[in-house]
């Protein structure tokens, strides 16, 4: 069990807070995104939990569980495979491609939804990586999700650090985790915990476990200071609901009422 942390957590609207909750994204990023023998080394070593335990109490004044590393490489990466791309009859236990679950997509089209993620990371000027970069990382996934979160909260950071009004960036990170990031991890932590097979990493499967609870109190934190957020698509539900009723209004003032 490590010692209690005693150190005063950084006041709430500083730029320290705010890269310790960039890191926490970054790390996470790594850990859900397909494992490369570097992941196993840091797992190894401690240097991954070191980070991510600074992290996560310099945020939420608690410490990371310290859990013990897979084998090895090769069962680090097998139980990942298992997890979430390969599992039993061929599918994952939990996808981690938002557009894989039919409850995110909310109606929408699987194309029409990627359009509007990409449009997110466009609007930063940000794109999921091309093969010839020697990965091909969907905009839907949830690697992809996690990182770009980090690249919003640092450029919160430089807006705090040069002394300049960081909304935009805060209601840009309220809108994604709500609109995409917070359902995704939901459904993913959700088809985990009905998956009793042990193989996938402690470390991940922690992850995977905490992450809803934190974005979720990251978006109630970000509501706070820059508004609550609005859901467009129910917003526009909204206002076809009202056109309707007005249409059906109209029909019924347009007929002969007295035969």
């Amino acid at each position: 069990m490590s010692a209690p942390r005693t150190q005063a957590l950084p006041a709430g609207d500083s730029a320290a807070r705010a890269e310790a909750k960039e890191t926490i994204w970054r790390l996470a990023a790594a850990a859900l995104g397909h494992p490369a023998p570097e992941l196993q080394r840091a797992f190894e070593s401690g240097t991954f939990h070191a980070a991510l335990n600074d992290a996560w109490f310099s945020v939420t004044g608690r410490t990371w569980p310290k859990s013990g590393p897979s084998a090895d490489f090769a069962a680090l990466e097998s139980g990942y495979i298992a997890a979430f791309l390969h599992g039993p009859k061929g599918k994952p236990v939990a996808s981690l491609l938002a557009g894989d679950h039919e409850r995110l997509l909310a109606g929408q089209a699987r194309p029409v939804f990627m359009l509007n993620i990409s449009a997110f990371y466009r609007h930063f000027g940000l794109q999921a990586a091309a093969a010839d970069e020697g990965r091909s990382d969907e905009p839907d996934h949830l690697a992809s999700m996690l990182e770009f979160m980090a690249v919003l909260v640092h450029l919160e950071v430089q807006a705090l650090r040069r002394d300049r009004d960081p909304a935009a960036y805060r209601r840009a990170q309220r809108d994604f985790l709500r609109r995409y990031l917070g359902p995704l991890l939901n459904v993913v932590a959700g088809c985990l915990r009905g998956c009793p097979d042990e193989a996938l990493d402690a470390t991940i499967r922690q992850l995977v476990g905490e992450l809803p609870d934190w974005a979720d109190h990251q978006a109630a934190e970000l509501e706070a200071r820059v508004g609550r957020y609005r859901d467009p698509d129910a917003a526009s539900a909204a206002r076809a609901e009202v056109a309707e009723g007005h249409a059906a209004a109209t029909r019924v003032v347009d007929q002969n009422l007295w035969g």
